[in-house]
């Protein structure tokens, strides 16, 4: 419930959900490697109002999705050279935005990068929406192309919680244009292809690229997001997956203030006439997410907040078809659509390991909201510093020592602890059905802003977290609390038990 990593229409799934075998292709030039998601930071930057044609029959909303265009910055690149044997400091694989993000910083420190990115000019497709504040925190405020004073949640019919905070759509050509920019005034280099290999001599390391060129670096940073390409796991991956369709339209009308941003709307009033979607609905529910650009024009996306195994997007479609009906929102054309699917805890990587990583590939999305893309841009001088530190250090420290040291400072042990509170969310909101869903919403927005804040920000620590979880439990109903004690009880154990086997 931040900044959702979405893939693109075109893209596919990363691991099967409910008879999805596809696989999701090289997300580095595409992805916020590191992304966000739902209750915080939504990929929400829009590609341009493009002219299309558009086929209008029977039932056909999916009918008005036109053709897929990518889009390229207009940059003439300094690429790298592989005739001159030069072995650089680092070498980031992925051009998203956490690897370019880490990639200006350490360039800026003077030492040579090189980012391996087989699109290094396509323009992110995802869509990606932030919290103004968090944006703010990181000098980005010019990337944001739209702006809401604040934002809505629709808990039913009756009852709803207003938002003072603000949200903003991202502009992902800007921002990475100002990446891209800095990289380049940095004296970064590019390389247009696909890392197949990798391997790992003492005070460096090779990697072998699908073009036959061998890109030699003291240091490798895993920016490839969900793919997770170099970074190596050892523990089964049994995520939990958050699942999306959304569309940018054109229409005649909608019901929404074009003041707020809609973070989430419970309502199911539109399924009343299907009994068997709206039963559906009751065990896994979905939301509603809108940015409303203007009266006639606006991003609506359905939404699984979490799933084991991940919702069928034909599904998820299907429910918004209903609701948009409902709702009296006549589709008049589509700009795009997008498909995501965001896996959502799960084991960390092998913790330290020779490759280092940031984003989706080194398991830096919120377990309990999908929300990344912040967090991750904030990681990045860590990683950034961590990296010219060890290296303006000691020139002959080992690689296995240099990215031992850059894996403690990305995942301190107060990180970790924090990311174990949130797999125990995640696991309490995979066992709610609507009705639940909707009463542990009314009191999560119900608490102090310092906490939800705080919470779909990753600014809460377990000290923190604890009282969060307290003030939680006495603002929620006694329904509500008797849920959360009988379908969160194992999860605590859990979650307590690897507290205290997790030490320095």
């Amino acid at each position: 419930m931040d900044t959702l990593l979405k893939t693109h229409n075109k893209l596919q799934f990363l691991h099967p959900i409910h008879g999805f075998t596809e696989k999701l292709g090289n997300l580095s030039s595409s992805k916020f490697q590191h992304q966000e998601t739902r209750l915080g930071m939504r990929r929400s930057c829009l590609k341009g109002f493009r002219n299309s044609s558009v086929r209008v029959r029977s039932s056909a909303l999916l009918e008005l999705v036109p053709e897929t265009k990518k889009e390229n910055l207009e940059f003439e690149l300094p690429m790298y050279d592989p005739s001159k044997g030069l072995v650089v400091d680092l070498a980031v694989v992925g051009g998203g935005p956490a690897g370019l993000a880490v990639a200006q910083q350490v360039s800026e420190a003077g030492l040579s990068v090189c980012s391996i990115d087989p699109s290094p000019k396509l323009i992110w497709p995802n869509n990606y929406g932030v919290w103004v504040d968090e944006f703010e925190a990181l000098d980005l405020l010019d990337c944001l192309d739209t702006t809401w004073s604040g934002a809505v949640v629709f808990i039913d019919d009756k009852s709803k919680k207003d938002l003072d905070r603000p949200y903003g759509r991202v502009n992902r050509k800007q921002l990475k244009s100002k990446m891209m920019q800095k990289c380049i005034l940095n004296g970064v280099h590019f390389h247009q292809a696909k890392v197949v290999k990798v391997i790992h001599e003492e005070s460096k390391s090779l990697l072998i690229c699908n073009d036959g060129v061998t890109v030699q670096a003291a240091v490798v940073l895993d920016a490839t997001g969900f793919s997770r390409c170099l970074v190596q796991y050892d523990k089964p991956y049994n995520p939990g997956y958050q699942v999306a369709y959304g569309i940018l339209a054109e229409v005649e009308e909608h019901p929404f203030d074009v003041n707020k941003m809609v973070f989430m709307d419970w309502r199911d009033s539109h399924l009343n006439d299907n009994t068997e979607l709206r039963e559906r609905n009751s065990r896994i529910p979905t939301f509603l997410y809108a940015m409303p650009f203007s009266s006639e024009r606006i991003f609506l996306e359905e939404t699984s907040l979490v799933a084991r195994p991940g919702l069928p997007v034909e599904d998820i479609q299907e429910r918004m078809v209903a609701r948009l009906k409902h709702l009296g929102i006549k589709v008049k054309s589509i700009e795009e659509d997008e498909r995501c699917v965001i896996p959502m805890g799960g084991p960390l990587p092998v913790l330290p390991q020779r490759v280092v990583g940031i984003g989706g590939t080194a398991g830096m999305v919120h377990p309990s909201t999908g929300y990344m893309v912040a967090r991750t841009l904030a990681a990045a001088p860590v990683v950034a510093s961590s990296i010219v530190r060890y290296l303006d250090s000691d020139r002959n420290i080992s690689g296995n020592a240099l990215s031992a040291a850059v894996w403690k400072d990305l995942w301190p042990i107060e990180r970790r602890r924090q990311r174990e509170f949130f797999c125990f969310g995640m696991d309490i909101l995979l066992k709610l059905d609507l009705q639940a869903t909707r009463r542990f919403f009314d009191a999560f927005f119900d608490l102090e802003p310092r906490y939800w804040h705080g919470f779909l920000s990753s600014r809460l620590f377990l000290p923190d977290l604890i009282f969060f979880g307290l003030s939680l439990f006495s603002h929620a109903s006694n329904i509500s609390r008797i849920e959360i004690m009988a379908k969160g009880t194992l999860p605590l154990v859990n979650m307590i038990n690897n507290l205290i086997q997790d030490t320095e």
